[in-house]
């Protein structure tokens, strides 16, 4: 690959983000500057450290990226189940989000799982 932009993981997450934004528009205004932004900044940060570890001179500082990547995908699933449980999303839309947020997360297990067996 000539560069991270080809990687399905960052393509999958850059759509999240695109969708998640979506989501979010619907929240209260008073969410603005709270739920809303942790949400979005989460979603943007995995594709963000995927791109940023690519571009690391190295294969353990990639992983490292990628690392945190997970942990900003597990902090956006706790912000979207607090955001159903407050009712501002349904049942629907977080058993979506968690299926997108399923396979993104498999897809960056798989890659750090590859990197480290170099």
């Amino acid at each position: 690959m000539k560069d991270y932009k080809e990687l399905q993981v960052w393509q999958k997450a850059v759509a999240f983000v695109t969708e998640t934004h979506k989501t979010t528009r619907g929240f209260p205004a008073e969410e603005r500057f709270g739920l809303t932004t942790q949400i979005r900044r989460a979603a943007t940060s995995v594709p963000a450290n995927v791109a940023e570890g690519w571009g690391r001179a190295s294969t353990k500082e990639y992983v490292q990226f990628l690392v945190v990547a997970r942990g900003s995908l597990v902090e956006l699933e706790t912000h979207l189940i607090v955001s159903r449980d407050l009712g501002y999303l349904n049942a629907a839309q977080l058993e979506a989000a968690q299926s997108r947020i399923e396979e993104i997360g498999k897809m960056l297990n798989g890659l750090i799982q590859s990197l480290r067996s170099r």
